[in-house]
């Protein structure tokens, strides 16, 4: 029996149907998979961002214990913390508040605190502005070296070095009045100073579980030897320091001291003069107001915060 044209019409049209029933199931589980794949890759974003957040949360939490040189080396990749270390010139730096013992006993634990952190807080922010490696705090020493993790060579180390250093006696000079105005103190708080340059052995320092990121030798203990010897308010620096700075700064008649731990006298050199005033110093005065201004130690906040008190000011009239 022959198929008739309508038949053949109506078998090619269930032919059709068949094929477009085929493609939308295959469209529509094409789109499931989409929304599958997409809401992975979301899913996967999203654990990232947190996983990225929880990293820079971290990292921020490891700024507050760690030098900004080493804290950018380890997370760039350039640095891992294992045990290891290396021999470099450097110029190590040491201070010391004077009579802190005594002071200690004087202040109550909670002024003695916020004492010690304004202090460390206003030297390190000088450290970090030459660029010094800040080692530690020992109480209300500090120890800072440059020349490692990044050096400029060990004349520039050494001059940048000198110039922290006398930039925080001269800081030391603006905040008189400030200790005893706000800590109750009887005398203005000083600090002598110790620097010294030569070969040390620095890196990780430690056991497997705990490293400490340092720098040791007989030129870091002669800097915190010459930190001791030095007069309050002074910064005294050994001869192989002064050799690079010689003709940057002015210094007393050189002395020879006996050096605990050092066989051989030790020649060494005071900065001279290092509290006079200086051109960066603004001062204003009149009726009802006297300001006094290190215009190389205010930074943008400060000004910012003159300025909003300013205001203030204006309003009240």
């Amino acid at each position: 029996m022959e198929e008739t044209e309508e038949i053949r019409e109506i078998r090619n049209l269930k032919r059709e149907v068949a094929k477009l029933r085929l493609e939308g199931n295959l469209r529509k589980s094409l789109s499931n998979q989409l929304t599958i794949q997409k809401k992975i890759a979301d899913d996967a974003k999203a654990e990232a961002e947190v996983k990225s957040k929880e990293v820079e949360a971290i990292s921020n939490k490891l700024a507050k214990y760690l030098s900004p040189q080493i804290h950018e080396q380890i997370f760039s990749g350039k640095q891992d913390a294992e045990v290891r270390s290396n021999r470099k010139k450097l110029t190590v730096f040491f201070s010391d508040i004077v009579g802190f013992t005594d002071i200690s006993d004087e202040l109550e634990s909670e002024e003695m605190t916020n004492l010690l952190n304004f202090y460390l807080n206003e030297m390190s922010q000088i450290a970090l502005k030459f660029g010094g490696t800040i080692d530690k705090y020992i109480g209300d020493a500090l120890m800072i070296f440059f020349g490692d993790p990044e050096s400029e060579g060990p004349e520039k180390d050494a001059r940048k070095c000198l110039e922290m250093a006398s930039e925080m006696q001269h800081l030391m000079e603006e905040l008189k009045g400030h200790w005893g105005k706000n800590y109750s103190l009887k005398d203005d708080l000083q600090i002598r100073i110790g620097i010294n340059t030569g070969f040390c052995t620095v890196g990780n320092f430690g056991s497997l579980e705990r490293v400490d990121y340092t720098a040791i030798g007989s030129t870091v203990n002669l800097a915190s030897r010459l930190e001791g010897l030095a007069n309050p308010g002074t910064i005294l620096i050994s001869e192989d320091t002064h050799s690079l700075v010689k003709s940057l700064f002015t210094f007393k008649k050189p002395v020879e001291v006996e050096v605990k731990g050092f066989l051989r006298k030790i020649k060494c050199f005071e900065i001279k003069e290092i509290n006079k005033s200086r051109d960066d110093i603004v001062q204003m005065n009149g009726r009802g107001f006297d300001i006094k201004i290190n215009t190389k130690l205010i930074d943008q906040k400060a000004i910012e915060d003159l300025n909003a008190k300013l205001d203030e000011i204006k309003k009240s009239f």
